[in-house]
């Protein structure tokens, strides 16, 4: 009977999601157990090849310079009614030919050729598989999906992730290249067998007209400024962390390169626990909550990878400290400035405005590990990086005011009557303000 009992209650919590929303989560944790390996422990196949930290992370630079025109493009045709599928196939088979690339590379050239591939296949990726959210999430609300599809994106990743750190223990790392080729060949037969829909807006597009940025992009410059600064802190765990934990800092001694991959999945695990729990939670509230509550966390672990540079005794402990804010802050903002770009920006323009969050990725994704790579080649150590990082998080915080007294402005101009009036409904966003959940309490970071 408790068997039973068990299964039944499986069966009712999985039940409260769409179908086609469990058909996007599918694809995006299959992408993300392949993305895994390939995002977090590249850097270290190519620290075992000998290359610079300045060659490494200027390859992960250019990658990201590269996805700006597939970002743009997959933005431009969601809005005018393209499938989402579309893009992401496209999208895997870029994938596949830069990982048959990188697989067999042992030259910078070759390094740049298969980044470049990766590049443009992320840049088709994510505004597509973005908005597919929010086109399948229905009655259960966006906020609730993109719960669901970052936590299917934080299994994947740290399965990933891990799969690459048993990889670096046994000795073959570049063994991550052909677990990514099987996902993505895996993504390709699903969307074939299940298109992914049309992007949410493109009902009310309007295809030929001008794209008028004047009237919803100023609202949205809070939250790219935001999401350019916290984005890249997984770029960074991904770029520089890896390579500071092998290399040693100030005081902290080295660790070899299977114990750097394990840390590193052991933060994405942590990630996975927590994803669902607190992106449920904060579904329920107002954006600038989740927003400060992330550079709160980034801000505490960026402190904490400092000081360990400082410590030969407590150095370690405190990068396994660090891994706590730093998962608490993925888990925060990733579905929550999700979210807050679906708020702010009108149905009509969503594909564009997801490939402009996109891009806020590709902007960090270049600057900070090139900035990092210089950092760590001159000073030889990471605590420069982890510092700078602290400093830029902090900055970010009044932008979030802004965004909550922004919100607060629109939504009592549409209850007064001053504002979204008929000839303009196709530039006003769907939410204007999240209110919170209905019964109890304040906002805890008000």
């Amino acid at each position: 009977m408790e068997a039973r009992a068990g299964a039944s209650t499986h069966a009712s919590w999985w039940s409260q999601f769409p179908p086609s929303l469990l058909r996007v989560s599918l694809v995006r944790l299959v992408g993300s157990i392949g993305a895994g390996g390939v995002l977090y422990l590249t850097p270290l196949v190519f620290h075992r090849a000998d290359f610079s930290a300045s060659s490494i992370t200027e390859g992960v630079a250019l990658a990201a310079v590269a996805g700006t025109a597939g970002r743009f493009a997959s933005g431009w045709l969601l809005d005018r009614g393209l499938r989402c599928s579309l893009p992401v196939l496209l999208a895997v088979l870029l994938a596949l030919a830069g990982d048959l690339q990188l697989i067999t590379a042992h030259t910078v050239a070759a390094y740049v050729r298969g980044q470049l591939l990766q590049g443009v296949a992320m840049g088709l990726y994510w505004p597509a598989i973005e908005l597919a959210v929010s086109a399948t999430a229905g009655a259960l609300g966006s906020p609730r999906g993109y719960a669901l599809a970052r936590t299917a994106d934080a299994l994947g990743i740290a399965v990933g992730a891990l799969l690459g750190a048993l990889l670096a223990a046994i000795g073959p790392l570049r063994g991550i290249y052909g677990v990514d080729l099987a996902c993505l060949v895996v993504m390709g037969l699903l969307l074939l067998l299940a298109p992914l829909p049309p992007g949410r807006g493109a009902s009310n597009s309007k295809p030929g007209g001008a794209v008028q940025w004047g009237r919803w992009l100023p609202a949205l410059l809070p939250i790219l400024l935001i999401s350019v600064v916290a984005t890249a802190v997984p770029v960074l765990m991904q770029s520089a962390l890896p390579l500071d934990l092998v290399r040693g800092s100030l005081q902290r001694r080295g660790l070899p390169e299977a114990s750097g991959a394990l840390l590193i999945g052991g933060q994405l695990a942590l990630l996975l626990l927590i994803q669902w729990p607190l992106g449920r939670w904060l579904a329920e509230r107002p954006v600038h909550v989740g927003l400060r509550l992330s550079l709160v966390a980034f801000a505490a672990g960026a402190l904490l990878l400092a000081l360990s540079g400082f410590s030969a005794g407590a150095g370690l402990a405190l990068v396994l400290l660090a891994q706590v804010p730093l998962a608490v802050g993925l888990a925060a903002f990733l579905p929550t400035a999700t979210e807050a770009v679906v708020e702010l920006s009108p149905p009509a323009h969503q594909g564009l405005a997801m490939a402009l969050f996109s891009q806020c990725f590709a902007v960090s994704a270049f600057a900070a590990p090139l900035l990092a790579g210089r950092l760590l080649d001159g000073q030889g150590h990471g605590a420069g990086v982890w510092l700078l990082l602290f400093v830029a998080v902090l900055l970010g915080l009044p932008l979030v005011n802004r965004i909550a007294s922004q919100q607060r402005r629109r939504l009592l101009a549409v209850l007064s009557g001053a504002g979204g009036g008929d000839d303009n409904l196709d530039e006003t966003p769907e939410v204007l303000y999240r209110l919170g959940p209905p019964a109890g309490g304040s906002d805890p970071l008000s």
